[in-house]
């Protein structure tokens, strides 16, 4: 399994002595499996001044996580769109592919416990400049999948459920295709209800491929006239996965969204070649 980190730059709400914001570096290792403990997970932060802020500090501070990991990542997630310029330049002089990506969930939490925990017993810091963990940008315009993979008359998709505590063997499922997290992070009880979508296809192997190729963040539905199932990509990209007609359909799909908020947003989506099938094509965790 390829290495994969997940990484923040951004400013943090401390002041120095020139009343200047800090920034700091944050990487952490993006947990693949869902028996990985987060006392398991690489972790590595660094704070500079904002006059440091550039992609050449950035080269300094990953050299050095890399000496300390004993290991290079492949791959690098972030979640900030306005650090775009400055992480892929780092990382392509590096030869590491910088993914955009909202799949950074133990970075998130990770920041989420700084901020509770760690900046406020920092020297200088000011509860005025805390800002949300998470952002959220305007999603795009929904996009038709492509031909290769887009849905006709053969595929057929249902909504299901699985106790939290079914993932602990997700390791030992036949998965062609897919990624999953520990369900730790989210502090999920083992009956939790966990919801999800199987995709039935005749095109299974060749869909999930592709799907393994995007950086999946989540699956909505987007209610109004022409109701739909959204998949949700990178930092604000959309796919059209299923147009609703059906009444009933729509309120299992009510019932999903339903269940996702039970689960703090944690859910599935699993491709399979047809309801019998004893393999997955693809299967990713999703939150």
């Amino acid at each position: 399994m390829e290495t994969i980190w997940e990484l923040d730059f951004y400013s943090r709400p401390i002041r120095d002595e020139n009343n200047k914001k800090l920034w700091e570096v944050l990487i952490c290792e993006s947990p693949q499996d869902v028996q990985t403990t987060q006392d398991q997970l690489f972790r590595y932060n660094k704070f500079c001044s904002a006059q440091n802020v550039n992609s050449i500090f950035l080269k300094e501070v990953l050299n050095d996580a890399i000496e300390k990991a004993g290991t290079s990542p492949k791959k690098i997630r972030f979640f900030r769109r306005q650090m775009n310029n400055m992480i892929s330049k780092a990382c392509d002089e590096m030869g590491i592919t910088a993914l955009a990506s909202r799949r950074t969930y133990a970075l998130q939490k990770w920041i989420q416990q700084r901020l509770e925990e760690v900046y406020p017993q920092q020297e200088g810091y000011d509860e005025t400049a805390v800002s949300n963990v998470s952002v959220q940008y305007p999603a795009e315009n929904a996009a038709i999948l492509p031909d290769a993979i887009r849905g006709d008359k053969d595929d057929k998709w249902a909504f299901v459920t699985l106790e939290a505590k079914e993932f602990q063997e997700m390791e030992q499922w036949d998965i062609s295709f897919g990624e999953g997290f520990p369900l730790s992070l989210f502090e999920l009880t083992p009956e939790t209800k966990i919801p999800g979508l199987i995709i039935f296809s005749p095109r299974a192997m060749p869909f999930a491929g592709w799907m393994s190729g995007m950086e999946l963040s989540q699956i909505q539905l987007q209610q109004g006239s022409m109701p739909r199932l959204i998949l949700q990509t990178g930092t604000s990209e959309c796919w059209i996965l299923a147009d609703i007609t059906n009444p009933d359909t729509l309120e299992e799909a009510k019932g999903f969204q339903q269940a996702k908020e039970k689960a703090e947003g944690v859910h599935f989506l699993a491709i399979q070649q047809d309801p019998n099938s004893q393999s997955f094509a693809g299967f990713w965790l999703l939150a």
